[in-house]
């Protein structure tokens, strides 16, 4: 796939107190005519992507959309910098459904910890604190795919690493700034592997990937005791998001299970999904759960002055210290971004993390 031909670009950088973002937009041709497209997101992360032309414009048009966006952004208290990395290429096809569905994590609590580690059975994972990704790679197609199953843009550097592996497949990682974290082989050479035991699947992924690659890495699994043991210290020491435990010889199951499951997740940081369900003052926002069909309150979160205040109906992601059992509410929010790649119905309460009044107490 050849890179697509840039004709005007501008990387912009937000930066106060602790956030720090990054807007791309770039004007590139497209059949006859021209959009311009854009990135934003956390800096150092995988951004979001987008367009603001939905059918090619003139040129003069394109431009005058450029300016535009980019004069709105400086105006916002944005300021330029200088674009050292690659592209993100849309395709054109962004949104569309692919079919292919995630494996989905069910959490764990603290209690469940000492058997997991002991055990031979589940082999031991960093949880990565970016976006869920599978890129697919047919002939010479590489095609970014989100946990919804939807087509999406993906950065230019894992796209060139997926288009060196000398075989067709379909790979499943999180990505993190321009870096796919590989932890499952789904296809390879038209053949389904989802029904071959975790194990192997990940083996797989070390004959595709060559060690010590940039842009395309697998990641790190420990399966005795005591390299668990090692691993999740060094990590949750290191301030890490958290840990995913595998059950070696399960086959690759689509979607979430109700509970349980052959793959579970640790966080060391709490944080959940929630629906935008009103908006306050001081761009401040209502958040709520679904607590089975019943939209339910779970507190407010400020809205950071580089981001923009979401819309309702908006999921969003925030970070929590714990939760009240009797309010539902959470304590100490911290906003932490837009999340369009998670759907509403995936917002439910069973999200949050409780904690008994003795350590409500304590906290407080």
């Amino acid at each position: 796939m050849p890179t697509t031909t840039i004709i005007q670009s501008a990387s912009l950088h937000f930066r106060e107190g602790p956030s720090d973002k990054e807007y791309r937009a770039a004007i590139e041709p497209n059949g006859d005519g021209f959009v311009v497209n854009f990135a934003y997101g956390r800096r150092g992360g995988t951004l979001n992507t987008g367009t603001k032309t939905p059918v090619p414009v003139l040129q003069a048009e394109a431009t005058k959309v450029f300016d535009k966006l980019i004069a709105s952004k400086v105006a916002k208290g944005y300021r330029p910098i200088a674009d050292t990395s690659t592209p993100y290429q849309l395709t054109g096809q962004e949104g569309i459904d692919t079919g292919v569905r995630c494996q989905l994590l069910n959490a764990i609590d603290k209690a469940e910890l000492p058997r997991l580690l002991a055990d031979k059975q589940h082999c031991l994972q960093e949880k990565h604190d970016g976006r869920r990704l599978m890129v697919r790679k047919h002939d010479h197609e590489i095609t970014g795919i989100n946990r919804r199953g939807l087509i999406v843009a993906i950065p230019e550097p894992i796209r060139a690493a997926v288009a060196m592996i000398p075989a067709d497949c379909l790979i499943d990682g999180e990505a993190v700034g321009d870096t796919l974290h590989a932890f499952d082989l789904l296809e390879v050479n038209g053949r389904d592997l989802r029904q071959r035991r975790y194990l192997d699947r990940h083996t797989g992924l070390h004959a595709l990937i060559p060690p010590n690659h940039t842009a395309l890495r697998w990641v790190c699994t420990a399966i005795e005791s005591n390299d668990k043991v090692e691993m999740f210290d060094r990590l949750r020491l290191a301030n890490r998001e958290g840990v995913v435990f595998k059950d070696v010889d399960a086959p690759f199951s689509p979607g979430r299970p109700n509970s349980g499951g052959s793959q579970l997740k640790f966080k060391f940081v709490e944080s959940a999904s929630f629906v935008v369900t009103g908006h306050n003052a001081k761009r401040s926002v209502t958040l709520g759960l679904y607590d089975g069909e019943s939209l339910v309150p779970a507190g407010n979160v400020t809205i950071p002055p580089n981001y923009a205040v979401p819309e309702m109906g908006a999921v969003v992601e925030t970070a929590y210290l714990y939760a009240h059992k009797q309010s539902g509410s959470i304590y100490q929010p911290v906003y932490l971004g837009p999340r369009a790649d998670i759907p509403e119905a995936e917002c439910c309460v069973d999200q949050l993390k409780y904690k008994s009044d003795g350590e409500v107490t304590a906290a407080a």
